[in-house]
């Protein structure tokens, strides 16, 4: 049987949802069929955050990533598609599990904007009172 050199993950923060494809390659990031030099123009620190979970793992030049990502900003894209290259990460072997877990990269961000309430302009905002 032939070694398995495709790994899946979903990663999601916010409202955005990215699916991540990671191969055996040389380094290579792609977001939505663009680079991710491309995808996060003006906005390096957004680049680095995304790939983190490779850094951490000694893995940035093992892998190729291919991810799709809909929904939300880029700052919750970035945070999604980094979720997603490390629950594909932990699926390639226990022990970059492990590393992965300890760096609090496979816990989704549970933060989710506060729906709006009835009888309130947002969710925890009232309208002006007034006495008479």
């Amino acid at each position: 049987m032939a070694k398995v050199t495709e790994f899946w993950g979903v990663g999601r923060r916010k409202t955005a949802i990215a699916r991540v494809i990671l191969k055996s390659g040389n380094g290579k990031v792609v977001i939505n069929k663009l680079s991710v030099d491309e995808y996060f123009s003006g906005l390096p620190g957004l680049r680095e955050f995304s790939v983190e979970p490779l850094k951490a793992t000694n893995s940035l030049n093992k892998y190729d990533i291919s991810a799709n990502v809909s929904g939300g900003g880029k700052n919750g894209q970035a945070g999604a598609i980094r979720h997603g290259i490390s629950r594909a990460l932990a699926k390639v072997d226990q022990q970059t599990r492990l590393t992965l877990r300890k760096e609090g990269f496979l816990t989704r961000d549970p933060r989710m904007v506060e729906r709006k309430k009835p009888g309130r302009p947002k969710a925890r905002k009232r309208f002006q009172f007034s006495k008479r």
